[in-house]
């Protein structure tokens, strides 16, 4: 099946994963501020854990989100946020904090510092330690929402589909859990063009990620898109088939998912030549 030509009404008729569509970029934003506060609040009123799984990738959601939580005093002692994945320097560690590409650094800068989250309630994936992320998720009682975007491959987190020639099932990949692995040159390509203005030497080579295992067992998952190249591969993980060739095609076996897009990620990838 191919997918290029297929309309925003098609692609709402036919898609495997609910798909909701918002006007802009901002609206996406505001929407995901909005369904975390809105769980953090009803946890804390029930006593109970609040656990997010999240992403750097849409970002603009964590300024609004602290401006909401220091607006209303929400009290974050009990709200947990596993930051999904990081990049690896040459070493297989993780990037340090003053290069510009940290997600660990960017986390602090727009959120964890402007609310005063609690250091303990910051979890990263850490080389060495990859176990240590199903671990907390069995102490603090489960992931709520996995919360994210979608990358060129489809990949969730940095799950990035296998080559077409490696040993693995479908249902081996999704339960690969939390691990190191080597970024995919077409995943090295749009972040050089999304966040070093094309510069791809610069990119790191490896990541650690959250694995699928993790994100899927989330109670909820909410990913969002808001950029134009994901056009093609919305298309891809709702109306094709589940495939560890596309990651996210693995949200058509949740039973609470959806997908929310900016308008103009819903219309047809392919037109006239310009």
């Amino acid at each position: 099946m191919t997918y290029e030509h297929i309309s925003r009404e098609e692609l709402l008729a036919k898609t495997k994963i609910p798909i909701r569509i918002l006007e802009t970029e901002d609206d996406l934003y505001a929407d995901m501020a909005d369904r975390m506060l809105r769980q953090i609040e009803q946890n804390n009123a029930q006593g109970k854990n609040t656990v997010f799984i999240v992403p750097v990738g849409p970002v603009g959601q964590y300024r609004v989100l602290a401006e909401l939580i220091n607006e209303r005093k929400t009290d974050l002692s009990r709200v947990y946020f596993i930051n999904m994945d990081e990049y690896l320097d040459k070493d297989g560690e993780p990037i340090p904090e003053e290069h510009p590409l940290s997600f660990s650094a960017f986390m602090d800068r727009e959120w964890y510092d402007r609310v005063g989250m609690p250091r303990e309630n910051r979890i990263f994936p850490q080389p060495g330690k990859e176990s240590d992320i199903a671990a907390a998720i069995e102490r603090l009682g489960g992931v709520d929402i996995a919360f994210g975007g979608v990358g060129i491959t489809g990949h969730i987190a940095f799950n990035e589909p296998p080559e077409p020639d490696e040993p693995i099932t479908d249902e081996q990949f999704a339960m690969l859990p939390t691990r190191t692995l080597r970024l995919t040159r077409e995943t090295r390509t749009i972040n050089a063009v999304t966040a070093a203005s094309g510069y791809i030497d610069y990119i790191p080579h490896s990541c650690i990620t959250v694995g699928m295992r993790e994100i899927l067992s989330a109670r909820e998952l909410r990913f969002y898109m808001n950029r134009t190249w994901q056009k093609g591969v919305l298309r891809k993980i709702a109306l094709g088939p589940v495939t560890r060739f596309a990651p996210a095609s693995f949200l058509q076996t949740h039973p609470d998912a959806l997908l929310t897009v900016a308008s103009y990620v819903a219309e047809p990838p392919v037109g006239q030549l310009r």
